[in-house]
């Protein structure tokens, strides 16, 4: 069976269950426990050695970094050229894109808000604002004029996304103010397989 090493409070662990729980995949979760360094073991750090959650470990193959698994799990459960991660070229140049975005925009700006307001952990505030306003933007511009991120389909990209954007209220953002990306948050919400976790405020307007 699967095995996830994850942070219950993860956004990046969330983005996995998600996807498992789409895909219909049976999962053991391990939670590790943060507070006691476990991340840092020797025992873990076999895993991963950068130290960080999550893992995914499916028979012999340990993948880690949430944006890797997703590629993982699209590809080895989701079907041939399946709209999770399409084979053409710009299709899938596209999806990759907004993979980076997940690990750069949405890390430097609506996930360190959440450190910020939520744990009180130093970051540049001005800087996530900054790139938080300028991510929304831009977010709300695709999703006025399509359903999804990438294409016409939903796709392991709005996965990426997903969390931190739905989990930015612990930050401080004001989501409403973007209509769009509320209506595309919804849609993900209302898929037969979705799975919260706690931060998420099913209700927003």
């Amino acid at each position: 069976m699967i095995k996830l090493y994850e942070f219950a409070l993860s956004g990046n662990c969330h983005k996995v269950r998600l996807l498992l729980s789409l895909l219909g995949l049976p999962y053991e979760s391990i939670a590790v426990n943060g507070a006691a360094k476990e991340h840092k073991s020797a025992e873990f750090l076999a895993l991963n050695p950068l130290g960080q959650v999550p893992v995914l470990v499916d028979g012999d193959v340990v993948i880690r970094d949430s944006q890797a698994i997703l590629v993982y799990l699209a590809r080895r459960y989701g079907g041939t050229n399946s709209h999770w991660l399409p084979d053409e070229p710009a299709a899938l140049a596209e999806v990759v894109a907004w993979l980076a975005t997940a690990a750069n925009e949405v890390t430097r700006g609506p996930n360190a808000l959440r450190l910020l307001h939520k744990w009180g952990r130093p970051v540049p505030q001005a800087d996530a604002e900054a790139i938080t306003a300028q991510l929304l933007a831009v977010l709300e511009t695709r999703l006025s004029r399509a359903d999804w991120l990438a294409g016409a389909a939903l796709s392991i990209a709005d996965i990426a996304l997903y969390p931190y954007l739905a989990l930015s209220p612990e930050g401080q953002v004001v989501l409403t103010d973007y209509p769009a990306v509320c209506r595309w948050l919804a849609r993900i919400e209302a898929l037969d397989g979705y799975v919260g976790m706690p931060g998420i405020n099913l209700l927003r307007k």
